[in-house]
């Protein structure tokens, strides 16, 4: 029988992996600042989720870049993405390339801190042998987040921009993720970046994304404090490189003569549905 949550122990929590992910990830990436120890709580039960997840994915023959990928395509419509009036309101009325400067730099210091939590565990659990093996499932819940901050940023970019792209709220997510695996912003006059998102080749390059995303996470599993001070600084700047390529992409993309999309002069998206 399940414990009621108002009995649970803090710190106790375990989420089910089939119900429990996205609305743990949506958690770690809603608008706001969390606590440092809300965050790390939070990333503690996504990662013993994910942990539960793997081995069952391990029992069905299932490799780790094929199950990751179906993870993330499972837990993208959970990803709550602003339209342009909302992110105007939380960014202090700023409209335009001052909008996405900031949403770029918000972007940066949110995967900077997943880096610098997970890298902190990862660290830890280095100087700590007995609870080695528990390491990777910590940095594949920082990979899931990181790879949900920046798909929620390419998202909202395309809302500052102007670059709308057609579709149910789960179809979006998707189209979304496909940029994101690209590293590319979405061609709104191409009906197939939508339709085709889920193709076999979308699949492929969306496991190779994460795959590389984990592969850099894993040079933090370092002793003391390296890993902390790593993960921060690889995901900062990948975040940073992600965000420049994306609105250069997008500018393209605008018809000529059209400045990034100004408070009332774009159709307000609504958020990615469950």
């Amino acid at each position: 029988m399940a414990v009621p949550e108002k009995d649970r122990q803090p710190g106790s929590e375990v989420a089910d992996p089939e119900s429990e992910v996205g609305e743990l990830v949506g958690r770690l990436t809603a608008p706001g600042e969390l606590e440092p120890a809300e965050r790390r709580r939070l990333l503690g039960r996504l990662a013993r989720a994910l942990s539960t997840g793997a081995k069952k994915a391990r029992e069905t023959g299932a490799g780790r870049g094929r199950w990751l990928a179906d993870v993330f395509l499972n837990i993208a419509p959970r990803i709550p993405i602003r339209d342009l009036h909302t992110l105007a309101e939380h960014h202090h009325g700023l409209t335009g390339e001052e909008l996405a400067d900031d949403l770029v730099r918000t972007a940066q210091k949110a995967t900077m801190t997943v880096g610098a939590i997970g890298g902190a565990l990862a660290a830890a659990e280095f100087a700590a042998p007995p609870l080695l093996l528990s390491a990777p499932a910590q940095l594949v819940a920082e990979t899931i987040v990181v790879a949900a901050i920046e798909v929620k940023l390419l998202a909202e970019l395309h809302e500052v921009y102007g670059v709308h792209v057609q579709g149910t709220g789960t179809q979006r997510a998707v189209a979304f993720t496909a940029a994101w695996a690209k590293q590319r912003g979405i061609d709104p006059l191409a009906p197939a970046s939508v339709s085709l998102a889920l193709g076999a080749a979308t699949k492929t390059a969306l496991r190779n994304r994460l795959m590389r995303t984990l592969g850099r996470h894993l040079t933090t599993f370092g002793p003391f404090l390296t890993g902390a001070v790593a993960g921060g600084a690889l995901n900062r700047m990948a975040t940073k490189k992600l965000g420049e390529a994306i609105r250069a992409d997008l500018r393209v993309k605008l018809p000529s003569g059209d400045a990034p999309g100004a408070v009332g002069s774009a159709t307000p998206q609504d958020q990615l549905e469950a």
